[in-house]
């Protein structure tokens, strides 16, 4: 029995060692495969693998030993039956659409969800004649008034990015199997380390392995976890037409980083809350946005589906006394930063600090950030593995100067 199917093994196993099998070297480490081709043994074989008749890598382009460790290993953890990986988070969602879409469907996602997110599904598949509704993130009611008969897919992101807003999977999963459509959960901010939405009824899980999954901001990667039919006959097909494919090196990162993700994840969600904790009582702070204070709108949601944890990102809004003024305190607290790093990503090691509302979000109208709730004083920090004072002194450098 492959380890990645073996009921009796933990979380934590699986992280450390699902993946293809050893090669006749015994190599303790996966190995990396770095080739675009594959010597067929006969023209026969070669024929039934390309016809996908038999199992075999063919192409590059098709599939790889080392992405297929990662694509185990990384469906291991989140329970499914099959992943499939692509170059970046993105390209995942749109390999997921391409796959699950057609001109005339309609998609329903919410306000809060990533800024490019929102600009892929609203604006560019729109030009293919594909439909979209964003709603409120936490009202369960203003998705269920959305459905049409023609809604295939429910998309939500779960915290989203970067108000932390968390949203009911079980109550989302119902909502679209009763209308017949499928439920896409984003889970890059919590990771299976915290939340495994497929439990929970959702049909797909997407990954951007550029965050916590690889963990040190080193490569990117993309991945949607699913049933085994679905990955094979609505994705793979795709992913063969239009080579969203993840480079053997970027997978094997990201391979090894999976491997400390349940310890990385711990330690630095718990950084994350005192931090936040931090933040409430600094003058210069309006508001903190983190699932794990109990002053967050959902907080007792958030503990139950996120094994009681808040996750490592947060958010903070600066006082000011209008937008431009917020801005302009937004980047002096940023500007200010000597140990932090000001960067867009997340979920590395590092701490790093953004202002979405000109970066993550850029890209959106200003009303579509207002909806978003995605302000001009606000700041997100994803946090790392610094001493907690260290990221409190950097931060309170900036705030206190204000």
């Amino acid at each position: 029995m492959p380890l990645d199917k073996d009921p009796d093994l933990h979380r934590d196993t699986l992280a450390v060692r699902a993946a293809v099998p050893r090669t006749p070297y015994g190599e303790n480490s996966e190995a990396l495969f770095l080739t675009s081709g594959y010597v067929q043994p006969s023209a026969e074989a070669a024929a039934r693998r390309f016809s996908g008749d038999e199992d075999g890598y063919t192409y590059g382009r098709y599939g790889n030993p080392t992405v297929s460790s990662f694509e185990q290993r990384l469906a291991a953890l989140e329970g499914a039956e099959a992943c499939i990986s692509t170059a970046s988070g993105m390209s995942a969602i749109l390999m997921m659409c391409m796959g699950l879409l057609q001109s005339g469907d309609h998609v329903i996602c919410s306000h809060s969800m990533f800024g490019s997110t929102i600009k892929l599904i609203g604006s560019d598949l729109a030009k293919f004649g594909v439909q979209s509704s964003f709603v409120s993130q936490t009202d369960v009611s203003a998705w269920a008034a959305a459905v049409k008969p023609n809604t295939k897919l429910l998309f939500a992101e779960t915290p989203t990015n970067p108000l932390t807003d968390v949203c009911d999977i079980r109550a989302l999963a119902d909502i679209a199997h009763n209308a017949g459509a499928l439920l896409a959960v984003d889970n890059c901010f919590a990771t299976p380390a915290l939340q495994r939405p497929m439990a929970l009824g959702a049909d797909i899980v997407m990954h951007s392995g550029t965050k916590y999954l690889d963990g040190q901001g080193r490569v990117m990667a993309g991945a949607l976890c699913a049933s085994q039919e679905m990955v094979t006959k609505t994705f793979l097909p795709v992913l063969k037409s239009g080579g969203m494919t993840l480079a053997p090196f970027n997978a094997w990162v990201v391979l090894k980083g999976l491997e400390t993700l349940e310890i990385r994840m711990q330690a630095q969600s718990a950084r994350a809350l005192a931090l936040a904790q931090w933040l409430q009582l600094h003058p210069g702070v309006a508001r903190v946005h983190y699932p794990g204070l109990s002053s967050h709108p959902q907080h007792e949601l958030a503990m139950a589906q996120q094994s009681n944890s808040g996750g490592a990102v947060l958010s903070f809004e600066v006082k000011a006394s209008d937008a431009d003024q917020a801005r302009q305190r937004a980047f002096h607290v940023l500007d200010s930063l000597k140990t932090l790093s000001l960067s867009t990503n997340l979920g590395d090691t590092k701490t790093l600090c953004a202002h979405p509302a000109s970066t993550s979000h850029g890209r959106l109208t200003e009303a579509q950030r207002q909806i978003a709730g995605v302000s001009q004083g606000l700041i997100r920090v994803a946090v790392g593995l610094e001493h907690l004072t260290d990221i409190q002194t950097d931060l309170d450098r900036g705030l206190s100067s204000l």
